[in-house]
């Protein structure tokens, strides 16, 4: 059984984050994870990611990996992410 997770943050820009984000593509797949970004239409800065995970756990643990918040700085997150973690009844 699979989660569905939901992120958002503020960026610099969101061509930024699209670019870091899609290059990162191998990471997330090696991790159980797969995702897609989206810009909020009323406010370009603001980002969605959404996505599944094998469980909270793996996605905890690949999202605090030291290479994963670095990807996440030079992607131009600028605010803390907010994570929600969602499974199906």
């Amino acid at each position: 059984m699979s989660i569905t997770v939901i992120i958002s943050f503020e960026v610099e820009d969101f061509d930024k984050l699209k670019s870091v984000f899609d290059a990162a593509e191998k990471f997330r797949t090696e991790a159980g994870i797969t995702a897609a970004a989206y810009k909020n239409m009323d406010a370009s800065n603001n980002v969605r990611i959404i996505g599944t995970a094998t469980s909270k756990e793996a996605f905890t643990a690949f999202f605090s990996t030291p290479a994963q918040q670095e990807r996440m700085k030079n992607a131009g997150v600028i605010s803390p992410p907010t994570v929600t973690f969602l499974e199906s009844g």
